[in-house]
């Protein structure tokens, strides 16, 4: 499926240790990141996991140049960095915003859909693992259903937000989803990103061990199998035109996904899994619909 060789990093741009969880999305995404956008790039980070991960100020987990933002400004912050390097004639650097779901879904997404809808040039990342992670795992509007979190102890009764849908509203040239047991799919897409220009902006579905409470070394496997279950299509939008990127090998059921988190372990969900299967197939078929590809018969 990925050819190993293909991982290999012959650019690293992160330093060595971390302090983030082990099992954590946020390292390998920015590790991989890096390596493609080089040092010659701004990243704007919001109150977030990896706000805590880049590390204080003079530290610096990445080569290159990290802006602490408030929570409901990371667009806003990267618009004017933007502008401040364009009036120094450094139109090459990249501007890239590493924003978590809570700050993109929830608290930043004003300032995201000004920037979006201006057509900024920067590219906009957001590492959904579902929840509020960095101040106690409470519930956004990127939570599954079903999930439990620290404000919702019984699980999460409404579906999540589409905000692929939502962005790709405002028209913008490219934006796409990513995983990190895909990383052939994913890097592709960072290139195509660095390459582009405009509001570009990427939605990686991002494992979380503490949060979403399963061993750190099940990272990937359970990735794969949220891809696999299509409870996270891999996709690309460009110029409004649908694409399908990666179409599941094998008939994985959300039960086999499910199972592995301990946050959808409470007591009543097993009656709720045909619904959140008949949920998954029909935002599956509304994507088909959208593609350039067959429906499936």
């Amino acid at each position: 499926m990925n050819n190993a060789d293909n991982f290999l990093i012959k650019d690293e741009n992160v330093y060595s240790g971390a302090l983030s969880c082990r099992g954590c999305g946020w390292t390998l995404l920015v590790r991989h990141l890096s390596s493609i956008l080089g040092e010659d790039t701004v990243y704007v980070v919001p109150a977030s996991c990896f706000s805590i991960i880049a590390g204080p100020y003079p530290m610096n987990s990445v080569k290159g140049t990290i802006v602490h933002t408030v929570f409901a400004a990371a667009s806003a912050t990267a618009t004017g960095v933007r502008a401040s390097l364009d009036r120094q004639g450094k139109q090459a650097s990249k501007v890239v915003v590493l924003a978590g779901d809570g700050g993109t879904f929830d608290i930043g997404l004003q300032s995201l859909s000004g920037a979006a809808s201006r057509g900024e040039d920067i590219i906009y990342i957001c590492n959904n693992n579902g929840a509020y992670m960095n101040t106690g795992v409470q519930t956004s509007t990127a939570t599954p259903y079903g999930a439990i979190t620290t404000t919702n102890p019984a699980g999460k009764k409404t579906w999540p937000k589409n905000l692929v849908e939502l962005v790709a509203a405002h028209n913008v040239p490219y934006l796409a989803t990513a995983s990190l047991a895909f990383l052939d799919d994913f890097r592709a897409k960072i290139k195509r990103m660095r390459d582009a220009s405009g509001f570009r902006f990427l939605m990686l579905d991002s494992p979380c061990p503490p949060g979403h409470k399963y061993a750190p070394e099940l990272s990937i496997d359970i990735s794969r199998l949220v891809v696999e279950s299509k409870l996270f299509p891999l996709m690309e939008i460009e110029n409004g035109e649908y694409k399908i990127t990666y179409f599941p090998a094998h008939e994985v059921p959300v039960r086999d996904v499910m199972k592995l988190q301990g946050r959808f372990s409470q007591n009543g969900l097993n009656e709720e899994l045909n619904d959140i299967q008949k949920w998954v197939n029909k935002e599956w078929k509304k994507i088909l619909n959208k593609s350039e590809m067959p429906v499936e018969k």
